[in-house]
């Protein structure tokens, strides 16, 4: 039985597929003063509104630990604010602020920009898309 070669790899070519395209939201990212994991964090609330830490480490597949650091910047920098929530007072909500919601419409053209250097077609990237998260889907419910 031989070795296995890296380049057969599912694992390395999801890994190398991550980096390059993290690396090329980098500058379009840094466009607008944020970084990727401080854009994804703006995605859901762009998305959702408002959402409680515990939504947003559901969402983003991160610890609080990790999250809190990204929140407290969004929030020093004007993006974002927390508030009580009306439902729960124990519970606090992050939510956007006019900032944070201006911003939405300075991101918009990202993922048009990032399609353009990717050198494949909506249709093959929703494709990629579907399969990558039914793959972590399925690991994920497999663990």
């Amino acid at each position: 039985m031989t070795a296995p070669r890296l380049d057969d790899q599912l694992c390395f070519a999801l890994y190398s597929a991550s980096r390059a395209v993290t690396a090329a939201y980098r500058p379009l990212l840094a466009e607008l003063d944020l970084t990727y994991p401080q854009y994804l964090v703006l995605l859901v609330l762009w998305e959702e509104g408002r959402a409680n830490v515990g939504r947003l480490c559901e969402r983003l597949h991160l610890d609080s630990g990790t999250l809190s650091p990204l929140l407290k910047r969004l929030e020093t920098v004007g993006y974002v604010a927390r508030e009580r929530s009306a439902e729960d007072e124990r519970r606090v909500d992050v939510v956007l602020t006019t900032a944070g919601k201006r911003l939405q419409g300075k991101a918009a053209c990202i993922p048009e920009r990032l399609l353009a250097v990717s050198d494949m077609s909506l249709d093959e990237i929703v494709a990629l898309r579907d399969a990558v998260q039914r793959l972590s889907d399925t690991v994920l419910a497999n663990q």
